[in-house]
């Protein structure tokens, strides 16, 4: 479980993950010691996943976040295995979900431009045999995007 300490950690270090120790400590009121021990132990339990830099898209060059909804022929392990094997290997495809509803899966593509997303859909999703129905929404702009996660109210 955690308790409010290690909540105010991990919140530090969403909001700065290059913090020092010496500085995450002062901001949740522990030593130096007993700080990094904890922060060990989130890292060790997987409360703490990684690190990363939060690198502009645009800048980068793949300007176009594109939203994908895949509805597959059936739900048949092989088509699913088949899918979500081909998911993992795109790098283009930032995030995919499992979803209720009326779709399958919604992925976030990011790519360079109209002609690299037609590739992208010609050349990998259609390929695929258990995709059925594939639905692209292109975001105009992006009003709001979180890597911090919300505390919890209670």
């Amino acid at each position: 479980m955690l308790d409010r300490i290690d909540r105010k950690i991990l919140g530090i270090l969403q909001q700065d993950g290059r913090v020092t120790n010496q500085d995450l400590a002062d901001k949740v009121g522990l030593s130096a010691t007993p700080c990094l021990r904890r922060l060990r132990r989130l890292k060790a339990e997987g409360y703490i996943c990684g690190y990363t830099a939060i690198v502009d898209q645009k800048l980068y060059g793949l300007p176009i976040s594109v939203f994908v909804s895949v509805k597959l022929v059936q739900q048949a392990d092989e088509y699913i295995d088949e899918f979500e094997n081909a998911v993992m290997a795109w790098p283009e495809v930032m995030e995919c979900y499992l979803v209720t509803g009326g779709r399958d899966y919604l992925m976030r593509v990011v790519t360079d431009g109209l002609e690299s997303y037609e590739r992208f859909i010609k050349k990998k999703i259609t390929r695929l045999k258990g995709v059925g129905q594939v639905e692209s929404c292109f975001s105009m702009n992006t009003i709001k995007r979180e890597q911090q996660l919300p505390p919890i109210v209670g």
